[in-house]
């Protein structure tokens, strides 16, 4: 299901953040996750996107990811962040200018996706990117690694760059 929205053109922003919120969850099934991510509640962080948050809790409506429940975290500034395993930052958080203090407030492990261009030069994981009006993602496998996390090669085929 994920290698054909790849392929989606993009038509209208509610689309998009269907989209977004639909690869999020996928990502996490493409990740090897280190064993201190699998302690506790599975927690999906949202910086300052509401629609995405309520797009991904609804999709995940008390499901397990693993023997974790997953919880869905929206945060409108990065000062109220807490820790969670996966999270997802909106274009309208200034990823580039907030990053250190975003990476801070993280745990060791965890999946940072941005819908920024260049976030990835800032330590973004995924980022979301709009090419020639088809939605496509971004890998940068050495913030990956750095932060204890294993790409699969299945999700690096999906897509579009893939940075070392």
């Amino acid at each position: 299901m994920l290698a054909l929205l790849v392929a989606m053109p993009v038509l209208m922003q509610g689309q998009v953040a269907k989209y977004k919120a639909v690869f999020t969850l996928n990502f996490i099934r493409y990740i090897g996750w280190p064993d201190d991510a699998k302690e506790g509640d599975f927690v999906i962080g949202v910086l300052q996107d509401s629609d995405i948050a309520r797009r991904i809790d609804q999709q995940t409506g008390g499901k397990k990811f693993g023997f974790q429940t997953v919880v869905v975290k929206e945060f409108n500034s990065v000062a109220e962040m807490t820790d969670c395993q996966v999270l997802f930052v909106s274009d309208r958080s200034n990823f580039a200018r907030n990053a250190s203090q975003i990476k801070q407030k993280l745990g060791k492990s965890s999946l940072i996706v941005t819908e920024s261009e260049g976030a990835t030069e800032n330590g973004a994981m995924i980022n979301f990117v709009v090419r020639n009006e088809v939605l496509k993602f971004e890998i940068h496998k050495g913030n990956a690694s750095s932060a204890g996390l294993q790409i699969s090669s299945r999700l690096e085929n999906m897509s579009s760059a893939i940075v070392l």
